[in-house]
Protein backbone atom coordinates (compact mmCIF):
# COMPACT_ATOMS: atom_id res chain seq x y z
CA UNK A 1 0.00 0.00 0.00
CA UNK A 2 2.76 2.40 0.97
CA UNK A 3 4.79 1.62 -2.17
CA UNK A 4 1.74 2.27 -4.35
CA UNK A 5 1.08 5.65 -2.66
CA UNK A 6 4.72 6.70 -3.02
CA UNK A 7 4.66 5.73 -6.68
CA UNK A 8 1.55 7.79 -7.36
CA UNK A 9 3.06 10.84 -5.62
CA UNK A 10 6.29 10.58 -7.61
CA UNK A 11 4.31 10.35 -10.84
CA UNK A 12 2.28 13.43 -9.93
CA UNK A 13 5.42 15.40 -9.10
CA UNK A 14 7.00 14.40 -12.39
CA UNK A 15 3.94 15.60 -14.34
CA UNK A 16 3.95 18.95 -12.50
CA UNK A 17 7.64 19.49 -13.21
CA UNK A 18 7.06 18.75 -16.88
CA UNK A 19 4.23 21.28 -17.03
CA UNK A 20 6.37 23.99 -15.39
CA UNK A 21 9.20 23.42 -17.86
CA UNK A 22 6.83 23.50 -20.84
CA UNK A 23 5.15 26.73 -19.73
CA UNK A 24 8.46 28.49 -19.06
CA UNK A 25 9.63 27.63 -22.58
CA UNK A 26 6.39 28.80 -24.20
CA UNK A 27 5.99 32.04 -22.19
CA UNK A 28 7.28 35.23 -23.88
CA UNK A 29 10.19 37.07 -22.24
CA UNK A 30 9.18 39.17 -19.27
CA UNK A 31 5.86 37.39 -18.61
CA UNK A 32 7.11 35.28 -15.72
CA UNK A 33 8.78 38.34 -14.14
CA UNK A 34 5.54 40.30 -14.34
CA UNK A 35 3.40 37.68 -12.59
CA UNK A 36 4.38 38.66 -9.01
CA UNK A 37 3.22 42.24 -9.66
CA UNK A 38 -0.21 41.02 -10.74
CA UNK A 39 -0.78 39.38 -7.35
CA UNK A 40 1.14 41.91 -5.25
CA UNK A 41 -1.17 42.86 -2.34
CA UNK A 42 -0.09 46.51 -2.58
CA UNK A 43 -0.96 46.71 -6.29
CA UNK A 44 -4.25 44.86 -5.75
CA UNK A 45 -5.12 47.29 -2.95
CA UNK A 46 -4.29 50.22 -5.24
CA UNK A 47 -6.73 48.91 -7.85
CA UNK A 48 -9.34 48.65 -5.12
CA UNK A 49 -8.61 52.25 -4.07
CA UNK A 50 -9.21 53.46 -7.61
CA UNK A 51 -12.32 51.33 -7.92
CA UNK A 52 -13.90 52.55 -4.68
CA UNK A 53 -13.00 56.24 -4.75
CA UNK A 54 -11.93 57.41 -8.19
CA UNK A 55 -14.93 55.91 -9.96
CA UNK A 56 -17.27 57.89 -7.71
CA UNK A 57 -15.35 61.08 -8.47
CA UNK A 58 -15.43 60.43 -12.23
CA UNK A 59 -19.18 59.78 -12.13
CA UNK A 60 -19.80 63.16 -10.51
CA UNK A 61 -17.48 64.88 -13.01
CA UNK A 62 -19.32 63.32 -15.96
CA UNK A 63 -22.56 64.87 -14.72
CA UNK A 64 -20.94 68.31 -14.45
CA UNK A 65 -18.96 68.11 -17.70
CA UNK A 66 -16.83 70.95 -19.10
CA UNK A 67 -13.48 71.68 -17.44
CA UNK A 68 -14.37 69.68 -14.33
CA UNK A 69 -14.60 66.53 -16.40
CA UNK A 70 -11.32 67.37 -18.11
CA UNK A 71 -9.36 67.94 -14.90
CA UNK A 72 -10.83 64.77 -13.38
CA UNK A 73 -9.57 62.75 -16.36
CA UNK A 74 -6.10 64.22 -15.81
CA UNK A 75 -6.32 63.27 -12.14
CA UNK A 76 -7.27 59.71 -13.10
CA UNK A 77 -4.31 59.65 -15.48
CA UNK A 78 -2.01 60.69 -12.63
CA UNK A 79 -3.20 57.80 -10.47
CA UNK A 80 -2.62 55.45 -13.39
CA UNK A 81 0.94 56.74 -13.73
CA UNK A 82 1.44 56.30 -9.99
CA UNK A 83 0.50 52.63 -10.28
CA UNK A 84 3.03 52.19 -13.09
CA UNK A 85 5.73 53.73 -10.88
CA UNK A 86 4.89 51.38 -8.00
CA UNK A 87 5.27 48.39 -10.31
CA UNK A 88 8.41 49.77 -11.95
CA UNK A 89 10.09 50.49 -8.61
CA UNK A 90 10.21 46.80 -7.71
CA UNK A 91 12.12 46.14 -10.91
CA UNK A 92 14.72 48.87 -10.26
CA UNK A 93 17.36 49.56 -7.70
CA UNK A 94 16.99 52.53 -5.38
CA UNK A 95 18.15 55.57 -7.42
CA UNK A 96 20.21 58.59 -6.49
CA UNK A 97 18.68 62.08 -6.69
CA UNK A 98 19.39 62.44 -10.40
CA UNK A 99 17.88 59.06 -11.10
CA UNK A 100 14.85 59.90 -8.96
CA UNK A 101 14.21 62.96 -11.12
CA UNK A 102 14.08 60.77 -14.22
CA UNK A 103 11.92 58.20 -12.43
CA UNK A 104 9.33 60.82 -11.44
CA UNK A 105 9.26 62.54 -14.82
CA UNK A 106 6.04 60.85 -16.09
CA UNK A 107 4.17 61.81 -12.92
CA UNK A 108 5.51 65.34 -13.01
CA UNK A 109 4.32 65.81 -16.59
CA UNK A 110 0.75 64.91 -15.62
CA UNK A 111 0.83 67.22 -12.59
CA UNK A 112 2.05 70.08 -14.79
CA UNK A 113 -0.82 69.38 -17.19
CA UNK A 114 -3.33 69.80 -14.35
CA UNK A 115 -1.59 72.98 -13.15
CA UNK A 116 -1.65 74.48 -16.65
CA UNK A 117 -5.40 73.91 -16.82
CA UNK A 118 -5.86 75.98 -13.64
CA UNK A 119 -3.69 78.89 -14.84
CA UNK A 120 -4.79 82.03 -16.65
CA UNK A 121 -8.08 83.84 -16.19
CA UNK A 122 -10.39 82.59 -13.48
CA UNK A 123 -13.27 80.67 -14.99
CA UNK A 124 -16.53 79.45 -13.52
CA UNK A 125 -14.81 76.25 -12.40
CA UNK A 126 -11.58 77.79 -11.11
CA UNK A 127 -11.97 76.28 -7.64
CA UNK A 128 -12.45 72.80 -9.12
CA UNK A 129 -9.37 73.13 -11.31
CA UNK A 130 -7.26 74.52 -8.48
CA UNK A 131 -8.36 71.83 -6.04
CA UNK A 132 -7.55 69.07 -8.51
CA UNK A 133 -4.13 70.52 -9.43
CA UNK A 134 -3.06 71.17 -5.83
CA UNK A 135 -4.25 67.76 -4.65
CA UNK A 136 -2.02 65.93 -7.13
CA UNK A 137 1.08 66.97 -5.22
CA UNK A 138 0.02 64.30 -2.72
CA UNK A 139 1.13 61.66 -5.23
CA UNK A 140 4.72 62.84 -4.84
CA UNK A 141 5.01 60.74 -1.67
CA UNK A 142 6.72 58.23 -3.97
CA UNK A 143 9.75 60.55 -3.97
CA UNK A 144 10.50 59.88 -0.31
CA UNK A 145 14.01 58.43 0.01
CA UNK A 146 14.71 59.19 3.65
CA UNK A 147 14.04 61.67 6.42
CA UNK A 148 17.37 63.44 5.87
CA UNK A 149 16.39 64.77 2.43
CA UNK A 150 13.98 67.50 3.50
CA UNK A 151 10.64 65.80 2.79
CA UNK A 152 7.85 64.70 5.10
CA UNK A 153 7.10 61.03 5.66
CA UNK A 154 4.78 59.59 2.97
CA UNK A 155 1.61 59.57 5.09
CA UNK A 156 2.26 63.08 6.40
CA UNK A 157 3.00 64.32 2.89
CA UNK A 158 -0.39 63.12 1.66
CA UNK A 159 -2.16 64.86 4.55
CA UNK A 160 -0.23 68.12 4.11
CA UNK A 161 -0.85 68.20 0.36
CA UNK A 162 -4.57 67.74 0.83
CA UNK A 163 -4.67 70.55 3.39
CA UNK A 164 -3.35 72.86 0.69
CA UNK A 165 -6.03 71.73 -1.77
CA UNK A 166 -8.82 71.78 0.79
CA UNK A 167 -8.81 75.59 0.84
CA UNK A 168 -10.40 75.59 -2.63
CA UNK A 169 -12.41 72.43 -2.06
CA UNK A 170 -14.25 74.09 0.81
CA UNK A 171 -15.12 76.98 -1.49
CA UNK A 172 -16.88 74.52 -3.80
CA UNK A 173 -18.90 73.11 -0.91
CA UNK A 174 -19.97 76.58 0.21
CA UNK A 175 -20.74 77.87 -3.30
CA UNK A 176 -22.83 74.89 -4.45
CA UNK A 177 -24.26 73.74 -1.14
CA UNK A 178 -27.80 74.81 -2.04
CA UNK A 179 -27.35 75.05 -5.82
CA UNK A 180 -26.08 71.83 -7.37
CA UNK A 181 -25.66 68.49 -5.62
CA UNK A 182 -23.31 67.21 -8.34
CA UNK A 183 -20.62 69.76 -7.44
CA UNK A 184 -20.99 68.92 -3.74
CA UNK A 185 -20.67 65.22 -4.56
CA UNK A 186 -17.53 65.90 -6.62
CA UNK A 187 -15.88 67.85 -3.80
CA UNK A 188 -16.73 65.21 -1.20
CA UNK A 189 -15.56 62.38 -3.45
CA UNK A 190 -12.26 64.13 -4.13
CA UNK A 191 -11.58 64.59 -0.43
CA UNK A 192 -12.38 60.95 0.35
CA UNK A 193 -10.05 59.85 -2.45
CA UNK A 194 -7.16 61.38 -0.50
CA UNK A 195 -8.47 61.37 3.06
CA UNK A 196 -8.94 58.58 4.06
CA UNK A 197 -8.34 56.77 0.72
CA UNK A 198 -4.76 57.45 -0.36
CA UNK A 199 -3.59 58.31 3.16
CA UNK A 200 -4.66 54.96 4.60
CA UNK A 201 -3.30 53.10 1.60
CA UNK A 202 0.15 54.67 1.95
CA UNK A 203 0.10 54.19 5.70
CA UNK A 204 -0.59 50.47 5.30
CA UNK A 205 1.67 49.51 2.39
CA UNK A 206 4.35 52.23 2.11
CA UNK A 207 4.78 53.91 5.53
CA UNK A 208 8.54 54.30 4.96
CA UNK A 209 8.40 55.08 1.27
CA UNK A 210 8.29 53.20 -2.00
CA UNK A 211 9.63 49.63 -2.12
CA UNK A 212 12.62 49.32 -4.46
CA UNK A 213 13.95 46.11 -5.93
CA UNK A 214 17.08 44.61 -4.37
CA UNK A 215 18.28 43.79 -7.86
CA UNK A 216 17.47 44.93 -11.35
CA UNK A 217 18.28 47.85 -13.59
CA UNK A 218 19.44 51.14 -12.11
CA UNK A 219 17.43 54.28 -12.82
CA UNK A 220 19.64 56.67 -14.77
CA UNK A 221 19.09 60.36 -15.39
CA UNK A 222 18.60 61.55 -18.95
CA UNK A 223 21.94 63.38 -18.81
CA UNK A 224 23.72 60.13 -17.97
CA UNK A 225 22.28 58.39 -21.04
CA UNK A 226 22.67 61.25 -23.54
CA UNK A 227 25.70 60.87 -25.81
CA UNK A 228 28.16 63.75 -25.91
CA UNK A 229 28.51 65.35 -29.34
CA UNK A 230 32.02 65.78 -30.64
CA UNK A 231 33.05 68.59 -32.96
CA UNK A 232 34.98 68.15 -36.17
CA UNK A 233 38.74 67.51 -35.80
CA UNK A 234 40.82 70.63 -35.43
CA UNK A 235 37.91 72.92 -34.54
CA UNK A 236 38.17 72.81 -30.78
CA UNK A 237 35.54 71.65 -28.32
CA UNK A 238 31.85 71.73 -29.31
CA UNK A 239 29.61 74.61 -28.31
CA UNK A 240 27.86 74.26 -24.95
CA UNK A 241 24.37 72.72 -25.05
CA UNK A 242 21.34 75.06 -25.14
CA UNK A 243 19.86 76.15 -21.82
CA UNK A 244 17.55 73.75 -20.06
CA UNK A 245 13.95 73.89 -21.18
CA UNK A 246 11.95 76.54 -19.41
CA UNK A 247 9.29 73.95 -18.73
CA UNK A 248 11.63 72.59 -16.06
CA UNK A 249 12.18 74.95 -13.16
CA UNK A 250 15.82 76.01 -13.65
CA UNK A 251 16.16 79.40 -12.06
CA UNK A 252 19.28 80.60 -10.27
CA UNK A 253 17.55 80.14 -6.96
CA UNK A 254 17.03 76.47 -7.70
CA UNK A 255 20.73 75.95 -8.37
CA UNK A 256 22.04 77.86 -5.38
CA UNK A 257 23.92 76.03 -2.68
CA UNK A 258 21.20 76.75 -0.14
CA UNK A 259 18.96 74.19 -1.84
CA UNK A 260 20.27 70.68 -1.63
CA UNK A 261 18.82 67.21 -1.46
CA UNK A 262 15.14 66.61 -2.10
CA UNK A 263 14.06 70.28 -2.48
CA UNK A 264 16.61 70.71 -5.27
CA UNK A 265 15.26 67.67 -7.08
CA UNK A 266 11.74 69.00 -7.08
CA UNK A 267 12.78 72.48 -8.12
CA UNK A 268 14.30 70.86 -11.18
CA UNK A 269 11.30 68.70 -12.10
CA UNK A 270 8.63 71.31 -11.44
CA UNK A 271 7.68 74.62 -12.99
CA UNK A 272 4.25 75.31 -11.43
CA UNK A 273 4.08 77.16 -8.11
CA UNK A 274 1.44 74.87 -6.71
CA UNK A 275 3.41 71.78 -7.72
CA UNK A 276 6.67 73.00 -6.21
CA UNK A 277 5.18 74.27 -2.99
CA UNK A 278 3.34 71.02 -2.43
CA UNK A 279 6.30 68.74 -3.09
CA UNK A 280 9.31 70.39 -1.53
CA UNK A 281 9.69 72.24 1.72
CA UNK A 282 11.26 75.56 0.79
CA UNK A 283 12.23 78.23 3.29
CA UNK A 284 9.84 81.16 3.58
CA UNK A 285 12.22 83.73 2.13
CA UNK A 286 12.85 81.70 -1.01
CA UNK A 287 9.16 80.94 -1.45
CA UNK A 288 8.35 84.62 -1.16
CA UNK A 289 10.96 85.49 -3.79
CA UNK A 290 9.72 82.93 -6.29
CA UNK A 291 6.12 84.00 -5.76
CA UNK A 292 6.86 87.70 -6.15
CA UNK A 293 8.84 87.15 -9.33
CA UNK A 294 5.97 85.28 -10.95
CA UNK A 295 3.69 88.30 -11.20
CA UNK A 296 5.70 89.87 -14.01
CA UNK A 297 4.66 87.08 -16.37
CA UNK A 298 1.02 88.14 -16.53
CA UNK A 299 -0.07 88.43 -20.15
CA UNK A 300 -1.26 91.94 -20.90
CA UNK A 301 -4.21 92.48 -23.19
CA UNK A 302 -6.34 95.52 -24.00
CA UNK A 303 -7.59 97.47 -20.97
CA UNK A 304 -11.22 96.81 -20.03
CA UNK A 305 -13.77 98.33 -17.68
CA UNK A 306 -17.15 96.98 -18.72
CA UNK A 307 -20.27 95.16 -17.57
CA UNK A 308 -20.64 91.76 -19.24
CA UNK A 309 -24.03 90.04 -19.61
CA UNK A 310 -25.45 92.42 -17.04
CA UNK A 311 -23.94 90.38 -14.20
CA UNK A 312 -20.17 90.73 -14.16
CA UNK A 313 -17.99 93.85 -14.05
CA UNK A 314 -14.64 93.18 -15.70
CA UNK A 315 -11.66 95.42 -14.94
CA UNK A 316 -8.60 94.19 -16.81
CA UNK A 317 -5.09 95.39 -17.69
CA UNK A 318 -5.48 98.90 -16.28
CA UNK A 319 -2.02 100.44 -15.93
CA UNK A 320 -1.42 103.70 -14.06
CA UNK A 321 -5.13 104.64 -13.87
CA UNK A 322 -5.87 106.34 -10.54
CA UNK A 323 -9.50 107.31 -11.12
CA UNK A 324 -11.32 104.11 -12.07
CA UNK A 325 -14.92 104.08 -10.80
CA UNK A 326 -17.81 101.60 -10.89
CA UNK A 327 -20.91 103.45 -9.74
CA UNK A 328 -23.84 101.73 -11.47
CA UNK A 329 -23.86 98.36 -9.70
CA UNK A 330 -26.21 96.22 -7.61
CA UNK A 331 -26.04 93.26 -5.23
CA UNK A 332 -26.50 90.66 -8.00
CA UNK A 333 -23.36 91.68 -9.85
CA UNK A 334 -19.77 90.56 -9.34
CA UNK A 335 -16.52 92.46 -9.93
CA UNK A 336 -13.46 90.75 -11.39
CA UNK A 337 -10.19 92.73 -11.39
CA UNK A 338 -7.38 91.11 -13.37
CA UNK A 339 -3.86 92.07 -14.40
CA UNK A 340 -4.00 95.69 -13.21
CA UNK A 341 -0.98 97.65 -12.01
CA UNK A 342 -0.40 101.02 -10.31
CA UNK A 343 -4.11 101.84 -10.39
CA UNK A 344 -6.97 102.72 -8.02
CA UNK A 345 -10.54 101.46 -8.39
CA UNK A 346 -13.53 102.68 -6.38
CA UNK A 347 -16.70 100.57 -6.29
CA UNK A 348 -19.73 102.58 -5.23
CA UNK A 349 -22.69 100.56 -4.04
CA UNK A 350 -23.23 96.95 -2.99
CA UNK A 351 -22.02 94.05 -5.14
CA UNK A 352 -22.20 90.28 -4.70
CA UNK A 353 -18.51 89.40 -4.91
CA UNK A 354 -15.14 91.05 -5.63
CA UNK A 355 -12.12 89.15 -6.95
CA UNK A 356 -8.69 90.75 -7.35
CA UNK A 357 -6.45 88.47 -9.40
CA UNK A 358 -2.81 88.86 -10.49
CA UNK A 359 -2.60 92.58 -9.73
CA UNK A 360 0.41 94.59 -8.58
CA UNK A 361 0.29 97.81 -6.56
CA UNK A 362 -3.46 97.98 -7.04
CA UNK A 363 -5.73 99.95 -4.71
CA UNK A 364 -9.40 98.94 -4.38
CA UNK A 365 -12.00 100.83 -2.36
CA UNK A 366 -15.49 99.34 -2.01
CA UNK A 367 -18.65 99.91 -0.02
CA UNK A 368 -20.43 96.60 0.62
CA UNK A 369 -20.05 92.98 -0.53
CA UNK A 370 -22.71 90.31 -0.07
CA UNK A 371 -20.50 87.19 -0.31
CA UNK A 372 -16.75 87.77 -0.19
CA UNK A 373 -13.78 89.80 -1.31
CA UNK A 374 -11.06 87.53 -2.71
CA UNK A 375 -7.43 88.54 -3.28
CA UNK A 376 -5.38 85.93 -5.19
CA UNK A 377 -1.95 85.88 -6.87
CA UNK A 378 -1.32 89.55 -6.08
CA UNK A 379 1.67 91.62 -5.04
CA UNK A 380 1.63 94.81 -2.92
CA UNK A 381 -2.08 95.59 -3.08
CA UNK A 382 -4.30 97.73 -0.86
CA UNK A 383 -7.98 97.04 -0.17
CA UNK A 384 -10.30 99.30 1.80
CA UNK A 385 -13.79 98.54 3.14
CA UNK A 386 -16.02 101.59 3.69
CA UNK A 387 -19.67 100.51 3.76
CA UNK A 388 -22.13 99.93 6.56
CA UNK A 389 -22.12 96.15 6.04
CA UNK A 390 -18.81 95.79 4.14
CA UNK A 391 -17.56 92.22 3.54
CA UNK A 392 -18.51 89.19 5.66
CA UNK A 393 -15.55 87.21 4.28
CA UNK A 394 -12.15 88.34 3.01
CA UNK A 395 -9.93 85.67 1.45
CA UNK A 396 -6.22 86.23 0.67
CA UNK A 397 -4.41 83.50 -1.23
CA UNK A 398 -0.91 83.28 -2.75
CA UNK A 399 -0.31 86.98 -2.22
CA UNK A 400 2.85 88.81 -1.21
CA UNK A 401 2.04 92.13 0.47
CA UNK A 402 -1.51 93.26 1.24
CA UNK A 403 -2.67 96.27 3.22
CA UNK A 404 -6.26 95.72 4.34
CA UNK A 405 -8.16 98.72 5.71
CA UNK A 406 -11.31 97.90 7.69
CA UNK A 407 -13.87 100.47 8.75
CA UNK A 408 -15.70 100.13 12.07
CA UNK A 409 -18.62 98.36 10.36
CA UNK A 410 -16.44 95.61 8.88
CA UNK A 411 -14.52 94.57 11.98
CA UNK A 412 -16.59 91.37 12.19
CA UNK A 413 -15.32 90.14 8.81
CA UNK A 414 -13.75 86.69 8.64
CA UNK A 415 -10.25 86.90 7.11
CA UNK A 416 -8.78 83.73 5.59
CA UNK A 417 -5.17 83.57 4.38
CA UNK A 418 -3.23 80.84 2.58
CA UNK A 419 0.29 80.82 1.14
CA UNK A 420 0.57 84.59 1.71
CA UNK A 421 3.00 86.91 3.43
CA UNK A 422 3.19 90.51 4.67
CA UNK A 423 -0.53 90.81 5.38
CA UNK A 424 -1.33 93.87 7.50
CA UNK A 425 -4.80 94.82 8.70
CA UNK A 426 -5.47 98.40 9.79
CA UNK A 427 -8.51 99.06 11.94
CA UNK A 428 -9.87 102.29 13.46
CA UNK A 429 -9.47 102.92 17.15
CA UNK A 430 -12.37 103.71 19.45
CA UNK A 431 -11.84 107.46 19.11
CA UNK A 432 -14.34 109.90 17.56
CA UNK A 433 -12.20 110.26 14.42
CA UNK A 434 -12.24 106.54 13.67
CA UNK A 435 -13.98 106.84 10.32
CA UNK A 436 -11.46 106.30 7.50
CA UNK A 437 -12.29 109.31 5.37
CA UNK A 438 -12.40 111.59 8.40
CA UNK A 439 -9.07 110.18 9.62
CA UNK A 440 -7.45 110.76 6.25
CA UNK A 441 -8.65 114.37 6.04
CA UNK A 442 -7.74 115.12 9.65
CA UNK A 443 -4.24 113.70 9.27
CA UNK A 444 -3.62 115.74 6.12
CA UNK A 445 -4.67 118.94 7.87
CA UNK A 446 -2.53 118.17 10.89
CA UNK A 447 0.48 117.49 8.70
CA UNK A 448 0.03 120.74 6.78
CA UNK A 449 -0.55 118.87 3.54
CA UNK A 450 -3.38 120.95 2.12
CA UNK A 451 -1.64 120.97 -1.23
CA UNK A 452 -2.04 117.19 -1.41
CA UNK A 453 -5.75 117.56 -0.79
CA UNK A 454 -6.06 120.07 -3.61
CA UNK A 455 -4.14 117.95 -6.10
CA UNK A 456 -5.59 114.56 -5.18
CA UNK A 457 -9.05 113.36 -6.05
CA UNK A 458 -11.46 112.11 -3.42
CA UNK A 459 -10.73 108.56 -4.50
CA UNK A 460 -7.01 109.01 -3.95
CA UNK A 461 -7.47 110.60 -0.51
CA UNK A 462 -8.90 107.34 0.76
CA UNK A 463 -5.85 105.39 -0.35
CA UNK A 464 -2.96 107.66 0.62
CA UNK A 465 -0.05 105.72 2.16
CA UNK A 466 -0.20 105.48 5.91
CA UNK A 467 3.42 106.61 6.09
CA UNK A 468 2.26 110.14 5.23
CA UNK A 469 -0.02 110.28 8.27
CA UNK A 470 1.14 111.67 11.61
CA UNK A 471 1.27 109.55 14.72
CA UNK A 472 -2.00 111.04 15.96
CA UNK A 473 -4.13 109.24 13.35
CA UNK A 474 -6.66 107.00 15.12
CA UNK A 475 -5.83 103.67 13.53
CA UNK A 476 -4.21 100.49 14.78
CA UNK A 477 -2.16 98.21 12.54
CA UNK A 478 -2.13 94.43 13.01
CA UNK A 479 0.24 92.08 11.18
CA UNK A 480 -1.30 88.68 10.47
CA UNK A 481 1.07 85.80 11.30
CA UNK A 482 2.66 83.77 8.53
CA UNK A 483 4.67 81.38 10.69
CA UNK A 484 3.14 78.80 13.02
CA UNK A 485 4.36 76.37 15.65
CA UNK A 486 2.80 72.92 15.94
CA UNK A 487 2.99 70.96 19.18
CA UNK A 488 1.50 67.60 20.11
CA UNK A 489 -0.62 67.87 23.24
CA UNK A 490 -3.31 65.62 24.69
CA UNK A 491 -3.37 63.35 21.68
CA UNK A 492 -3.62 66.05 19.01
CA UNK A 493 -1.57 68.80 17.39
CA UNK A 494 -2.07 72.34 18.66
CA UNK A 495 -1.14 75.15 16.27
CA UNK A 496 -0.16 78.60 17.50
CA UNK A 497 1.27 81.60 15.61
CA UNK A 498 4.95 82.31 16.11
CA UNK A 499 5.69 85.64 17.76
CA UNK A 500 9.07 87.36 17.85
CA UNK A 501 10.13 89.72 20.59
CA UNK A 502 13.16 91.97 20.57
CA UNK A 503 15.79 91.64 23.26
Amino acid sequence: MEKELVGRLEAAVARLEALVVAESRAAPPGLVADEPDAVDPAIAAFDELVQNYLRRLSAAADKIGSKVQETTKILAEAFSVLKELLVKAKQCQKPDLAGLQEFLKPLNEVILKASALAEGKRTEFFNHLKTSADSLTALAWVAYLGKDLGMSMPTSHVEESWQMAEFYNNKILVEYRNRDANHVEWAKALKELYIPGLRDYVKKFYPLGIVWGSSGAAVLSSSATTPVAKGPPGRGPPAPPPPHSTALFASEAATSQSKEGMPAVFQEISSGRSVTSGIAGVVAATEKGSRASSFSFCKEGPPKLELQMGRKWVVENQIGKKNLVIDDCDSRQTVYIYGCRDSVLQIKGKVNNITIDKCTKMGTVFMDVVAACEIVNCNAVEVQCQGSASAPTISIDNTSGCQLYLCKHSLGASITTAKSSEINVLVPSAGPDSDWLLSCLLSIVLAGMLNAMQSASANQLCTLPLALFPASIAVVEHALPQQFAHSFKSGQFVTTPVSHSGG
